[in-house]
């Protein structure tokens, strides 16, 4: 009885060097199918295998969440050999992890150069929603917001941003076990908004390749009507943001004139009010999606009036949209105070009758610093007094 012959699977690996050259290994966290799958030729991949491999390795990284290549158990010994010589997976370090009294899971995250980022996971019924940050601090200097007040130290990569979402799934052990389907699962995780530290939109390309992987289908599989984006008003990037990515779009809005929103907000002095709306009214056809979340953060006697939200009315006339009016989280040191609730709920019954919904949202994780607004890694955090953030801000 002569042997049988072995599966072709064996046969891609006869060119393989065993070993790395000098170097650090390339994480292939982070790499979209097409950087994969040049990534596998370069190291020795017959390019006729090349994509079959790339779809292999790809699930076992984004479905099933597997680390470790040996792990890999549909690719030959060899292969998986030298996967482990010249890539690796690797995702940020976990420093702390905090969980608030209402569920709320708080995340301080290491990347390399020893930054640290900051990222949310708010638990609700039927659904939970991952925060994730795109900066390592931002740029924009919004006066009402904590993250704000911490300098921008640089962008994150793709594996980077994709980490923080493969982080959550190992925290809430939402992985697949061995042996059962992917797409039976339940989703723990199944909503990401880009609403943490930074501007998603200062740094397009890495967040578009980011969500293109956890939106893939044979992978994380979000949706991209699962994912938010949201900018404080990135004007020339909204059109793009549309089409190379079409997710959900959520505006950090805050304000009925050019003069509060340049105050609250400081890009608006760059694309004003009119400019924003403008690029706005387009989205939705772009993108395909239902409507735009208008972020407003209600602040005592500087944007919460009964003609503010009147105005407010008038400017997003014609938009498909929903606001979401959020109660100011206050942090030490913050130079604003939170609107009473009559004052939120007027001004929400003024855009409802209007036709709006304008859900008021409820305030998560405010003991761990978690909020929205909050984020600020504690090796940055500076307790600054309000005359020192009004000075900065110009507030």
């Amino acid at each position: 009885m002569t042997d049988a012959p072995q599966a072709p699977i064996t046969q891609d690996v006869v060119t393989f060097p065993r070993k790395v050259e000098d170097g650090p290994r390339r994480n292939l966290v982070g790499l979209t199918r097409a950087q994969l799958q040049a990534a596998l030729i370069e190291a020795g991949t017959p390019e006729k295998q090349a994509r079959m491999r790339t779809g292999q390795v790809w699930a076992w990284i984004y479905q099933r969440g597997v680390r470790s290549f040996d792990e890999m158990t549909n690719l030959a010994k060899p292969f998986r050999a030298l996967l482990a010589d010249r890539f690796e997976i690797a995702l940020p370090e976990v420093v702390r992890r905090e969980v608030s009294s209402d569920g709320t899971r708080k995340y301080l995250l290491r990347i390399a150069g020893g930054h640290e980022v900051e990222t949310v996971y708010i638990p609700e019924e039927n659904r939970g929603t991952l925060c994730i940050s795109s900066q390592v601090g931002c740029t924009l200097t919004c006066s009402f917001c904590h993250t704000g007040t911490q300098r921008l130290v640089r962008n994150l990569t793709p594996g980077e941003i994709v980490g923080q979402v493969m982080v959550a799934r190992d925290d809430l052990g939402e992985w697949p076990e061995p042996g059962r389907n992917p797409k039976d699962e339940t989703r723990l995780l199944s909503n990401v908004v880009l609403m943490g530290m930074g501007e998603p939109l200062y740094n397009f390309e890495n967040v578009r390749d980011a969500m293109k992987i956890v939106m893939d289908g044979e992978g994380i599989s979000l949706s991209r009507r699962r994912i938010t984006l949201s900018t404080s008003g990135v004007v020339p990037e909204i059109a793009r943001c549309a089409e190379e990515i079409g997710c959900l779009l959520a505006v950090s809005f805050h304000a009925t004139t050019d003069e509060v929103r340049d105050r609250l907000v400081p890009i608006n002095k760059r694309w004003n009010i009119a400019a924003l709306l403008d690029a706005l009214r387009s989205y939705p056809r772009l993108s395909n999606s239902e409507r735009i979340t208008f972020e407003y953060v209600m602040l005592k006697g500087v944007n919460d009036s009964d003609e503010d939200a009147r105005r407010l009315v008038e400017l997003i006339a014609g938009i498909p949209a929903k606001i979401n009016l959020i109660p100011f989280n206050e942090w030490p040191g913050a130079p604003y105070e939170r609107s009473s609730n009559n004052r939120i709920r007027a001004f929400a019954d003024i855009i409802y009758k209007a036709g709006y919904a304008s859900p008021i949202r409820t305030p998560r994780g405010e003991d761990i610093m978690a909020a929205c607004g909050q984020l600020k890694s504690d090796t940055e955090r500076a307790r600054k007094s309000r005359a020192q953030i009004a000075a900065e801000t110009g507030a």
